[in-house]
């Protein structure tokens, strides 16, 4: 397991923004609103693949 955090995750549309492209992705991954994070259940390509997911959306992920 990887925590991702992603500071400028505000709102419940965010959460809904990147479920979706971490969804169609096919990763195994959770969001938490509250802790501002992403957790992904997976290998490095995996992590890789999450982090290039959320910037494309234009958020600013740091892998923990």
């Amino acid at each position: 397991m990887t925590t991702i955090s992603v500071p400028d995750m505000m709102c419940e549309n965010c959460v809904k923004r990147i479920t979706n492209a971490l969804t169609a992705a096919e990763l195994k991954f959770t969001v938490s609103l509250d802790a501002k994070t992403v957790t992904i259940d997976g290998c490095d390509n995996c992590v890789k693949t999450a982090v290039s997911e959320l910037e494309d959306l234009g958020f600013t992920p740091e892998v923990r």
